[in-house]
């Protein structure tokens, strides 16, 4: 169950910069603060129950690691953030990190 809780913490940890994203915009403002700061609760809170399993670091790595390849697959692919290769490079090497992370996982 701690691995359902933490790939649930990192898409949650998706929806914060998002937020923060839509404040930007007019007349999203306090929506998107709002969002960012539901998203940023909801994270914490499935992370905080992950990490009764799961290794703190181990949790922390997976965590960071799929709100950072979620937050630039949404860049990418919703705002027109760059997609070049040292930046999809980058994300594999993250992707592989957590793949390393979670096989090494006791």
């Amino acid at each position: 169950m701690g691995w359902i809780y933490l790939i649930g913490a990192g898409l949650m940890e998706i929806g914060w910069p998002l937020g923060l994203k839509l404040a930007q915009q007019s007349g999203f403002r306090f929506y998107g603060f709002a969002m960012a700061t539901a998203f940023m609760a909801a994270s914490g809170y499935l992370l905080f129950l992950a990490q009764k399993t799961i290794p703190m670091g181990t949790a922390y790595g997976v965590w960071t690691g799929i709100g950072a390849i979620g937050a630039f697959l949404v860049g990418v692919l919703f705002f027109g953030d760059a997609s070049t290769f040292g930046r999809w490079l980058g994300i594999f090497l993250i992707v592989s990190g957590v793949v390393v992370m979670k096989i090494s996982s006791s």
